[in-house]
């Protein structure tokens, strides 16, 4: 894509909050934002039958987050969002919190969030957020990089086998993440134009 193409201010290197002034505190805002976007969004949970990992809002605040802050703010928000729910805020589905929230079988979606924010932030960075195409196979890509690290956790934690773990921690999840995922790839392009369009 040439940069004729791009919205004004929208050269590659840049993400959304990038056109916000006031960097450092910009950045404190927006983590603080993005930590309470995400607790928002986790409160948006469907009890899966037979697993202990509900499908929630999380991994649509992640892919989000993590393409309108970028890379660092994005790894940032992860890691507030993990220490909050560490010391018992309830920021997790449910409204859970706590240690055991953490660390427990569905704790390792959580830590998955931290290489997935940087992925989707970093390539969002170089622009993969603008087009829907090209925003659509990286949220899925995110998402996937959550799985990679819930799954085997999810196993690790509850002594289910693999093919268990699976079973109820990654097929069910499949059609909503795919779906979230043409959310995100909606959502970021428009915002893309409509900043482009001031």
């Amino acid at each position: 894509m040439s940069s004729a193409a791009l919205p004004a201010g929208a050269r590659p290197g840049l993400v959304l909050a990038d056109l916000l002034p006031g960097a450092r505190t910009r950045d404190v805002a927006l983590v603080v934002g993005g930590v309470l976007g995400m607790a928002l969004m986790a409160q948006v949970a469907v009890p899966v039958p037979g697993s202990p990992v509900p499908i929630t809002g999380q991994t649509l605040g992640l892919v989000l987050v993590a393409a309108a802050l970028g890379p660092v703010r994005a790894v940032s928000v992860m890691g507030v969002y993990i220490l909050a729910a560490l010391v018992g805020l309830p920021f997790y589905s449910e409204a859970s919190g706590g240690y055991e929230a953490v660390v427990g079988a569905t704790g390792g979606y959580v830590v998955g969030f931290v290489p997935a924010a940087y992925l989707v932030g970093l390539a969002a960075r170089h622009g993969a957020d603008r087009r829907f195409l090209r925003a659509l196979p990286l949220f899925v890509a995110g998402q996937l990089v959550v799985f990679a690290v819930g799954v085997p956790w999810l196993a690790l934690t509850t002594g289910m086998s693999a093919s268990e773990a699976l079973a109820a921690g990654f097929f069910p999840f499949l059609l909503g993440g795919a779906v979230k995922a043409a959310v995100a790839g909606a959502v970021l392009p428009g915002l893309w134009r409509l900043v482009g369009r001031r």
